[in-house]
């Protein structure tokens, strides 16, 4: 059975995304996704999903649904699967069996109590960590003895004592270790589920994986896998182990350095385009200066040979520039559209809902330029939709006396009521020449406008803020205004 494998063309690139479910997928998790996937469409050939979930003990619950959800997110389709390894056991003990059968593997008794106190031992003497081979040269009788006891054991692979083990890593070149470093690891667990070591290779035996493209830290088990496939007879496939990625201080990246789980920037208003292109280039590029690629261009360009050799950089500055450029890239309709969830998500509850949707359309073109995620759309334009303004009554003032602010503010409510027409260009010619009849400068008046009418000393063109507000809501908070300053 376990010679069966999957029937391909001789040369199919078949590649593979392995993740465990003990967490959430995070960008580093993802990367490697992208990367697989990427080469996958480059080469014409097929994305596998495999969720190892033998490791019982620390799965985490709705994790699969996310690692599913975050690929579908990136439109990361998969060819086949998702393969559950907790369904495939009786594959990865077959294999423990007959490893154990040729005398390359064996049973090992030792209790957990046992083999902390060996750690114990080892770290007291500074000696590396590592099973002290107890059990496997056990004699038949005390193999029986230990079976009579009741007690359940692993299965342990018999790495050899001496010589060097090598494989050529298609990033890094050829790549020895020396045997005697390697421990005798454990294949199967008490419970009858096998190890990553075990699993991944078997799996990927079967299901005939071209290449092995994953994070630079599973580059020290290696060897391991490349003896476990010598052991079976096997062909192994060619391996990549791809650069890990850094915050911007080179430190290891972490929740310090900005979100780190890839649904948290779904859920902050990144685009799945734009995280796309910046997770191509963590460790990947097309030449020494292009940033923005198209999903075409980065499949149509990829190769291994562009791959990076050291740690590639988050730069969380970059990725918030990206996706303001994606944004603005947007269709008015498609941004509108894309923005939505997020305000129904995070305005104010008091606002009222369902929102309107074609007020919303005339306030999209005031807030595109302006945001770098969609999350910011909501406190851009929060404004925009509440009744009451919460501000400080000194903001009004600025660079102007606050008799001088209230006369402004009155003159301007007299001129509103007069005002025939509600538009940008009318709203203009009537306030730009009433600044001069105010003997105040534009920049001041119009800061004195707009702080009354959003709130903000900051906001969007100001006489498109008014036409999309209306008349009546800007009347109500200039004299909302006045009655600020005249109590300040």
């Amino acid at each position: 059975m376990l010679e069966v494998g999957l029937a391909v063309s001789k040369g199919t690139v078949r590649v593979r995304f392995a993740p465990s479910p003990t967490g959430y997928p995070h960008l580093g998790n993802i990367r490697t996704a992208l990367f697989n996937w990427v080469f996958a469409r480059h080469s014409s050939g097929v994305f596998i999903l495999r969720i190892e979930d033998t490791d019982v003990a620390r799965l985490v619950e709705g994790a699969t649904e996310t690692i599913l959800g975050s690929l579908r997110w990136l439109g990361l389709n998969w060819d086949e699967g998702p393969y559950f390894q907790s369904q495939r056991l009786e594959l990865y003990r077959e294999a423990s069996d007959r490893l154990v059968k040729q005398g390359l593997a064996y049973h090992c008794y030792c209790s957990p109590q046992r083999l902390d106190s060996m750690r114990q031992e080892q770290m007291k003497r500074k000696q590396p960590p590592g099973y002290d081979r107890h059990c496997r040269n056990l004699t038949g009788e005390q193999r029986d003895e230990m079976e009579a006891s009741g007690i359940i054991p692993v299965v342990r692979f018999k790495a050899p004592l001496e010589g060097q083990t090598s494989f050529q890593d298609l990033l890094r070149g050829e790549i020895t270790f020396e045997n005697n470093t390697l421990d005798d690891f454990v294949l199967l667990k008490s419970d009858g589920y096998p190890t990553y070591h075990l699993a991944n290779m078997v799996d990927d035996h079967l299901m005939e994986i071209s290449h092995v493209l994953r994070a630079d830290e599973w580059l020290s088990s290696t060897p391991r896998h490349v003896l476990l496939y010598q052991a079976l007879g096997w062909q192994p496939p060619q391996f990549a182990h791809l650069p890990m990625i850094l915050g911007a201080d080179r430190s290891k990246l972490s929740k310090r350095h900005g979100a780190t789980s890839i649904t948290e920037y779904q859920e902050q208003g990144y685009l799945p385009e734009a995280m796309f292109n910046f997770l191509a280039l963590l460790g990947w590029a097309l030449d020494d200066k292009t940033e923005l690629i198209t999903r075409e261009d980065i499949v149509k360009h990829f190769s291994l040979e562009r791959i990076s050799r050291t740690a590639a950089v988050f730069n969380k500055d970059k990725l918030d520039w990206m996706n303001g450029v994606y944004l603005r890239d947007l269709s008015l309709e498609e941004f509108t559209q894309r923005a939505i969830p997020f305000l129904e998500r995070d305005l104010p509850v008091d606002v009222k809902r369902p929102l309107d949707i074609d007020y919303i359309r005339q306030i999209a073109p005031l807030i595109q330029e302006r945001a770098r995620t969609l999350a910011e759309v909501p406190q851009l334009s929060e404004f925009f939709f509440v009744d009451e303004l919460k501000y400080d009554a000194g903001l009004l003032l600025g660079k102007i006396e606050k008799a001088e602010a209230i006369k402004s503010l009155q003159t301007s409510v007299a001129k509103m009521d007069d005002l025939k027409d509600w538009d940008t260009a009318s709203l203009e010619a009537v306030f730009r020449p009433l600044a001069d009849e105010l003997k105040l400068k534009t920049s001041v008046f119009f800061g004195l406008l707009r702080v009354a009418i959003t709130g903000r000393t900051a906001a969007p063109p100001l006489f498109q803020t008014m036409e999309v507000l209306g008349r009546e809501r800007c009347l109500r908070r200039l004299k909302s205004g006045i009655d600020k300053l005249v109590t300040f």
